[in-house]
């Protein structure tokens, strides 16, 4: 009886038996044999680290402002922080002992500013491996949720698991604003997504060989564990630190005594208080001084004004506006907006206070019943108006789409 000669299956138990000189194999070791191949092909080095093509800042921060409206000085941050890490992976052995040590970064920007975005568009970029991961999920070891070293199990699977390409990345940690410490008064409870992840963080964004398991966790226990030296990993974290400007108001406050410091309180710009933060800022709202003391670069992203909001609708490569012309386009349809349509949409994001995250929200509820509707008939132009816009906007609960 014909059987396959890998995994001895009979012909009756497989979907496919190819025959061959003196044996056979099934098409369940087929695909397994080609996923080996994809696997041991991808390991040997995607990332070609001896031909890295150094940008200049000023180039890095040109790509970045492609796709990301305004926050020059996020992206001026980012860049240097960027080209710097280039130059740690091209230095080498030096004569005179001089280690160029890495700068860490933390952005700290409201919701929809565009702290995922500035990272996502850094990834296109770049040709050295790269990962986005949430801080929201990290526990202590031992509790339910990912364990820390996951965050270089993520990296290891972007350089497809090549550990010399992965020790040279670049890592962005989301939402590191949620693992601040819960509070100060002392409790019997283990504060095990807060302060524990911060203090096992630690090791990792210093630099010092850790053991990652492979298939993330420890919920396989005789997996062999991968050792990642990271020295040379970039981290870039980003959080929104909702009332921190609470924070930073106390301390300016503070700082003044007399007519003339009275006085110059009077410069400071209230509308925009994230500008002026401080490391101190972030100790006040919950991490750990040791946490701080490891991102020496810390930055802000300025909160979207309503010529920043009009700017991101319609301006950038992936502009929401374009994205919705090149899906009706695809149905044969030219798109058009009325300019008044494209003021409202920035009037009602304003409102709902959810920056840029909200006016894909407001473009979905005006444009859910022409994207029904609209595609299938003879339809070749189609221009969306301010009557229609308001009334369809007016129809959908509104409840869900202003801020909490």
């Amino acid at each position: 009886m014909d059987r396959c000669s890998f995994c001895g299956r009979e012909k009756k138990d497989t979907n496919l038996l190819i025959a061959g000189i003196s044996g056979h194999i099934c098409d369940r070791c087929i695909e397994q044999a080609y996923s080996i191949v994809q696997e041991e092909l991808g390991s040997t080095g995607e990332f070609d680290l001896g031909d890295i093509k150094l940008l200049k800042p000023k180039e890095i921060k040109s790509f970045l402002d492609l796709y990301v409206i305004g926050q020059d000085e996020a992206k001026k941050y980012i860049s240097v922080a960027v080209y710097n890490h280039y130059k740690r992976l091209m230095q080498g052995d030096t004569k005179d002992d001089v280690e160029i040590e890495k700068s860490n970064i933390i952005l700290v920007g409201e919701t929809g500013t565009g702290k995922t975005l500035l990272a996502r568009t850094i990834a296109k970029m770049l040709h050295i491996p790269f990962t986005i991961v949430d801080a929201t999920v990290l526990t202590e070891a031992g509790y339910v949720g990912e364990d820390i070293e996951s965050v270089l199990t993520r990296l290891l699977q972007s350089a497809d698991y090549n550990v010399e390409a992965a020790e040279k990345g670049i890592v962005f940690i989301d939402e590191i604003d949620k693992i601040a410490r819960k509070g100060d008064n002392p409790s019997i409870t283990r504060d095990v997504s807060g302060e524990g992840v911060q203090q096992g963080l630690l090791k990792l964004l210093e630099g010092s060989v850790v053991n990652v398991p492979p298939q993330g966790g420890r919920k396989h226990p005789d997996q062999k564990m991968i050792p990642v030296n990271t020295k040379n990993i970039l981290f870039i974290c980003g959080g929104a630190f909702d009332g921190i400007e609470r924070k930073i108001a106390n301390r300016l406050n503070t700082q003044v005594v007399g007519y003339n410091a009275a006085r110059n309180t009077n410069k400071v710009d209230k509308d925009n208080l994230l500008q002026y933060i401080a490391p101190q800022d972030l100790k006040a709202f919950g991490l750990i001084p040791e946490i701080i003391g490891r991102l020496p670069v810390l930055t802000y992203l300025d909160p979207l004004d309503k010529e920043a909001l009009k700017k991101i609708l319609t301006e950038p490569k992936n502009a929401i506006t374009k994205q919705y012309e090149k899906l009706f386009e695809m149905d044969g349809i030219s798109l058009n907006w009325d300019k008044k349509v494209l003021d409202y949409i920035v009037e009602k994001a304003v409102e709902f206070k959810l920056g840029a995250r909200g006016l894909r929200s407001i473009c979905e509820a005006i444009m859910i019943d022409v994207m029904f509707e609209m595609s299938f008939d003879d339809t070749k132009e189609l221009t969306i108006g301010l009557k229609y816009a308001r009334e369809k906007l007016e129809k959908t609960n509104l409840k869900r789409l202003r801020a909490a």
